[in-house]
């Protein structure tokens, strides 16, 4: 079991940069794929990036390629989304997610992901 809680939203010029957090709690947390997606008001749940539990295998977004970076520390529990050159098309809310695989092929798929966290708002003003 798995429970996610996302930080570190807020509301932010174009151009400007953001740190999301998501803080893990369970045992094996260090196991698990972790991921990030994100919701824009009246739109799907979109995919933005994933990291394996070693870290060494990262995935993203085209949208984001570049801009976004992912990381996370197993020994805090925690994983990072490091949102730079933010454009108003970057507003959503932000969602952390958990999977026990790694998958390229299906990973971008909301229904894969096991675990949810609540969101937070980002907003990303001209």
């Amino acid at each position: 079991q798995v429970q996610l809680v996302e930080s570190g939203g807020g509301l932010v010029q174009a151009g400007a940069s953001l740190r999301l957090s998501c803080a893990a709690s369970g045992r094996t947390f260090s196991t698990y794929t972790l991921g990030w997606f994100r919701q824009a008001p009246g739109k799907e749940r979109d995919f933005v990036a994933a990291i394996a539990w070693t870290g060494s295998n990262r995935l993203y977004a085209d949208s984001v390629q570049g801009r976004f970076t992912i990381s996370r520390e197993n020994a805090k529990n925690t994983v990072y989304l490091i949102l730079n050159s933010l454009r108003i098309e970057d507003t959503a809310v932000y969602y952390c997610a958990a999977v026990r695989t790694w998958d390229v092929l299906q990973m971008t798929r909301t229904d894969h992901w096991g675990y949810w966290g609540q969101g937070t708002q980002v907003t990303v003003s001209s």
